[in-house]
């Protein structure tokens, strides 16, 4: 008996090790790296300017308040009151000296007064020309929008499909050869009317001319230290000034934001996820504040000097969002999905 009882146990281990060594191991799930770029950003205007006063003084009149929409050119703030005598001579300054101008010309009579007109908006324009074709031959950043047609398969045949591209790169040698013929227009008509100017100056008087122009631009100088003017249209966000307060000079007193786009900048992209990043890819942004709206957008630039974030090499990525939310706001905290 105890004979078979070890025969017995005997098999049965080899019974059970034979079954364990059959046993098909259990396969390891395969990892899929995810090489998704995912960088933080705050939210920011395509454009804005911070504006101070050139001297001190007491604030005399603001004309906007925050949030108002205003217009290039538009008073904002007005700095010095009526009984302030430096803001009082400035404008007693300005008035006699384009009260002389205007009797001057008009002394000439009518031709000569179209003349002046004439000749001031020739070199209006011309210097427009002349700015607008230095752009297109500096800036490979220039706006443009390319059309064409794509043949698709749809539910009823074939269709030609319009497609439109919005993109920023080297202006076209067309453009540049339109901008050139257009400055040499301009110049032409410059010309002619510096000629026809020339020619109605030298009448009676003709010494004075120089030195009441000069002081006319000079009277018109003073008198534009005392005011702020908005440097483009856009919105009045920040307003640090107040009626009869003092404020210094260089002190921010109006900050005026272009929300009519909005960018991203982010400033954690390292440099090992940099170079895989070109200007015009598409991104996905997400604001902390609002979690469930992904708003689409593009690399506008790259930037070619890097900072230092805790020890790592990164470099600045500024998104331009080519979708809005009416509640976004400056300065909100947002997340760049660079996808790959």
């Amino acid at each position: 008996i105890f004979l078979i009882v070890l025969t017995g146990l005997f098999f049965t281990a080899c019974s059970s090790s034979t079954e364990a060594g059959t046993e098909t191991p259990e396969a390891i799930p395969t990892v899929v790296a995810d090489d998704t770029i995912i960088a933080e950003g705050r939210v920011e205007p395509i454009q804005y300017a911070e504006i101070a006063f050139t001297a001190s003084g007491m604030v005399g009149e603001l004309m906007v308040k925050e949030g108002q929409v205003v217009k290039e050119g538009d008073p904002l703030i007005r700095l010095g009151s009526e009984n302030d005598s430096s803001y009082a001579s400035a404008q007693l300054e300005l008035a006699d000296a384009q009260k002389a101008m205007d009797d001057l010309v008009n002394s000439r009579g009518p031709d000569f007064a179209q003349a002046v007109i004439d000749l001031h908006d020739a070199e209006k324009k011309y210097t427009r020309a002349e700015n607008y074709l230095r752009y297109l031959k500096t800036s490979d950043r220039v706006p443009q929008t390319s059309y064409s047609v794509r043949l698709v398969q749809t539910a009823r045949g074939y269709e030609y499909k319009p497609e439109v591209e919005n993109f920023k790169g080297p202006a076209s040698e067309e453009w540049i050869l339109n901008a050139t013929n257009d400055l040499a227009l301009k110049k032409a008509a410059l010309e002619k009317a510096q000629r026809a100017y020339d020619n109605l100056k030298d009448g009676p008087n003709a010494e004075q001319l120089p030195v009441l122009e000069a002081r006319l631009n000079a009277a018109k100088a003073a008198l534009s230290a005392f005011t702020i003017t908005a440097p483009f249209n856009g919105m009045v966000a920040e307003l640090n000034a107040k009626t009869g307060s003092t404020i210094n000079a260089g002190e921010i007193a109006i900050v005026v934001a272009d929300t009519s786009r909005w960018i991203v900048i982010t400033t954690d992209v390292t440099e090992i996820d940099v170079v895989r990043l070109a200007e015009g890819q598409s991104t996905v942004v997400t604001l902390d504040a609002l979690p469930d709206v992904d708003l689409k957008g593009e690399i506008l630039l790259i930037g070619q000097n890097y900072l230092e974030n805790q020890g790592d090499v990164v470099y600045e990525v500024t998104v331009l969002l080519t979708d809005t939310n009416p509640a976004m706001r400056w300065g909100m905290t947002a997340a760049v999905n660079f996808g790959q």
